[in-house]
């Protein structure tokens, strides 16, 4: 099993254990995060493994907008520590019983985002072709 210690980001803080952030308010809340932001919950695990894992878990869950019955707010929206902790406990029992099921959901997730990068680098790449014609013609 799994074990973690989620709480809210500190900067002055020091982590050396295995970890990574999870964005706790606006509309993005539960998006996991490498970098620490000031509105971020860190969490913390004793092994790399359970980080990726729970990592992955978290990016599935916030792609497809498992987060959003959990926002409380009417200006900004924020999920607590209490919720993001039972929802990361309930939904890795669900991984954990399922392992197979959950490593081809994660392998599935990486390679569509994997297609959904190249396609937006594609699309920038189209978008500054469009200003080069552009600019051409101005001149």
């Amino acid at each position: 099993m799994c074990t973690f210690i989620l709480k809210s980001y500190n900067p002055n803080a020091e982590i050396s254990k295995p970890h990574f952030f999870i964005l706790n308010k606006g509309n993005n809340s539960g998006k996991p995060l490498i970098s620490p932001c000031p509105n971020c919950f860190s969490i913390q695990f004793n092994c790399n493994q359970d980080k990726e894992q729970v990592f992955w878990l978290l990016f599935c869950l916030w792609q497809a907008n498992a987060f959003y019955p959990f926002l409380r707010g009417s200006v900004i929206p924020f999920v607590v520590l209490r919720d993001m902790k039972s929802f990361i406990n309930e939904n890795w029992q669900r991984a954990a019983n399922q392992p197979k099921q959950f490593q081809n959901m994660v392998e599935s997730f990486q390679a569509i985002n994997k297609v959904e990068n190249q396609l937006k680098q594609n699309l920038k790449a189209i978008d500054k072709a469009k200003r080069m014609l552009l600019y051409q013609f101005v001149r």
